[in-house]
Order: C-alpha cells, then structure tokens, then sequence
C-alpha cells in the first residue's frame, strides 16, 4: 500500500536500529516529525563493545537528555595497562592520567546499553513506526518523494531517507553505487565477544596483549562482574573468504591466538559459544557527498573511521543530531537541510576520522622486537614528560562546536 504526504507533514523513514538511526528518530519525533525505523535484526541487539561519551558526543547527550539513562548503565572502567604473555603489568594508564581522554573515557558503557537508553527514549516519546526483521530492498526517487520497497514486499512512500544500516550499507549500495567504490581497507581486521571473566584477570581495568604475528587481544570489563568483552584485532591482507563466514574467521582466530599466552586460550575456548560474536574488517569510508537528492547517509554509512579512531559512536550521536535539527529548521524543504548538514558536521568528521599515530601497524607489532619496542613506546607515553603532547592528540575533536538546535515542532 502506498501513502503520500504534504510537505506540513514531512515523514521520515530510517533504514538501522543502531545508535545513529535511533538518535536521528528521537529527535525528529521530539520535532514532531513522523518517522518509521526498520531494522534487519529481528530484536535489539545487547551486548557489544564499550563505547565512551567524551566532549562533544557528552554535550549531545546531554542536550537529548539521555544522561540518567547512561548513568544506570555506565561501567566501572579504571583504566587500560599493558600486560606480558604471563599477565604482568608493562604499564598502566588510569583514567585520570589523561583526564578522561585517554583510550578509556570517565564515560564508558557497553554499545547494546546505549541502544536501549535510546530504545528507551523514543518509547517514552512515542509515536515512532519500529519494525524489526525488516529492510529496504528497492528506492525509486523523484522530486517530490520517495517510493520504498520493503523486503515483506510492501511499498510505501516517504518524504525522505535516512540510511544508518552500518559500514556495509544497502542504502548506500542501492542509491549511491557499491561499496568498493568508497570503502578503503585499513589492513585488518577486529572481532569481539563476551565470555566468562577467566581467574586471575583484573576488575575493572581494560587489558591488552600483543602475540607474535601482528595480533593483539584484550579482555574488556562488563556491567556483569562474571563476564568480560574479549577484543581481537589482526593485521593481514585482505580476504574476501571471511565475509560472512564465521567458521573461516573463528579459523583465522585460532590460528593467530595459537600459543599466544596470557589468556589466549580461554578467549578461544569460549568463542564458539559466544552469542554475539563479531567479526569485520577495518575499514574507512569516504564519499564526495553524503546525500542524494531525499536520500542521506549517517554515522558508519556515510563517514565510518573504523573502531581505530575511538570515534564511532562521537560520528554517530553528533551527526544524528545535527541531521535531525537541520531536517527540523527546513522541514518543507530537505535539499537546504541535507546540504547544512554536511556543511556543519565535515569539519568534525575530518578530525574524528584519523587514526592513531602508527595506525594498525603500531596496534600489532609482528616480532617480538616490534612488540618490545611497542611496550617502550607505551612507557613513553605514560611518562608526565609527555603528557602535554597526549593530551594535544587526545584532544583532536575537543574544539569542534555544536550548534544549538530547539526543537521545532511540525504543525499536524
């Protein structure tokens, strides 16, 4: 069934349930504008990596009001340390040794937990379309609209389009062209999980261990005591075998952690039951133009980093909120919103887009020289001496300025 709207009554479809899609959808109910999300999966997801608020991702959650929220969920993380294959301490660095903007924030919780604080927010708001278990399969645009088909077969048309769906994005795929044509590989890639917190492994501190042959892994606190996050992250080449195949990339990890110490084994021996396992490359996407005509892109669709620049969730929660203001302020008219758009978030994207110094290749040394040489370099960085210069790279997004978007409500 198909349905049109007037330009009074702009309606808003918004392609991924993640955190990107579901901050654009809340604050364009709070504008009053009727928006519809579809999300593939057939739930929420839980679980996931931490993410951290810090700077301007911090001050967009607090104007959204999503603070209390996070508060309930917000992790007990102390610090990151560096341990031998034996689990002794190289070096630590607390948290408040580069004042919360190190690579463990004062702000940290779990990806999932931040979803449902999100979740939570737009069930309060009310009057959002959610269907899970469903996705966009066909777009035909014009100037007036856009006509969608759903993967249930269903059509109907919006007024514009909003794809989150992520580094691999089907709107980006239908609307812009494939994604070898924007996506550049990082060389390598990263999986997570969570497992049983093995004995001996300390509370509240993010661990890290770097193995002979360009692999470092990491044990991660969970809001549970009982359980961790275990982070891998390979360098290799690129292998188009991998995609979607877990066998082949729980294979690659087995190969990789084989005899690597620490707590390789255990981080092996839970992998095949874990319920959320992840695995993809690391890559970065780049595109001359983040919308066409009534289709825009956000967070990992349009500008992803990959989870080397600490910034996806920054990307995501402060582009959803300048998206969704400027589509407020122009709401008879998206052509003038989708350009600000771009205009304000650009200069931010390009900071929160650059890696680390060294890049992957600093992350995971290949030889035990490289790995020595690594833990001297992480001494270094600890040392007050130069604090000043970690902080000034700490700090690359700090300096960004929101604009200040009230909430414009659409006659109805």
């Amino acid at each position: 069934m198909s349905t049109n709207h007037s330009a009074a009554q702009p309606s808003v479809l918004i392609a991924g349930g993640g955190i990107g899609g579901n901050a654009v959808a809340l604050q364009l109910l709070r504008a009053g504008i009727r928006t519809t999300v579809v999300e593939r999966a057939a739930a929420p997801r839980p679980g996931g990596q931490a993410v951290d608020l810090r700077g301007p991702s911090r001050e967009v959650a607090e104007r959204m009001g999503l603070m209390p929220g996070i508060r309930k969920y917000q992790l007990d993380e102390r610090g990151m340390k560096f341990v031998d294959a034996e689990g002794r301490d190289i070096v630590r660095m607390p948290t408040e040794m580069f004042e919360g903007k190190g690579a463990v924030a004062e702000i940290e919780l779990s990806r999932g937990d931040l979803n449902q604080v999100l979740l939570d927010a737009l069930a309060e708001a009310g009057g959002v379309d959610y269907r899970y278990g469903e996705w966009i399969s066909e777009i035909q645009q014009d100037e007036t609209g856009v006509d969608v088909t759903f993967a249930g077969g269903s059509t109907q048309r919006f007024d514009l389009v909003i794809g989150a769906d992520g580094l691999h994005s089907g709107t980006r795929h239908m609307v812009f062209g494939p994604e070898e044509q924007f996506s550049t590989y990082l060389g390598g890639y990263m999986s997570f999980f969570t497992l049983p917190s093995p004995d001996g492994v300390e509370d509240n501190w993010l661990a890290m261990h770097s193995l002979v042959g360009a692999t470092s892994i990491g044990l991660r606190p969970d809001a549970d005591p009982a359980t961790s996050k275990a982070l891998i992250i390979m360098r290799s080449a690129a292998d188009p075998a991998l995609r979607r195949e877990i066998s082949a990339q729980q294979d690659m990890i087995r190969r990789r952690l084989a005899g690597g110490g620490w707590e390789s084994a255990a981080i092996v021996a839970a992998m095949p039951g874990a319920t959320d396992f992840y695995f993809d490359e690391l890559a970065r996407i780049d595109m001359p133009n983040w919308s066409k005509r009534r289709v825009v892109l956000l967070g990992d669709a349009a500008y992803c980093g990959s989870p080397l620049t600490g910034q996806g969730t920054a990307m995501a929660l402060i582009g959803a909120y300048v998206l969704a203001g400027e589509i407020a302020a122009h709401a008879s008219d998206p052509e003038p919103a989708l350009a600000r758009y771009e205009e304000v978030l650009r200069p931010f994207i390009a900071k929160a887009q650059s890696l680390p110094p060294g890049g992957l290749r600093a992350m995971t040394p290949k030889s035990r020289f490289g790995i020595r040489a690594g833990q001297t370099v992480s001494k270094l960085m600890a040392s007050k001496a130069m604090k000043p210069l970690m902080m000034k790279m700490l700090s690359k997004t700090e300096s960004y300025e929101l604009p200040d978007y009230a909430v414009q409500t659409v006659s109805q």
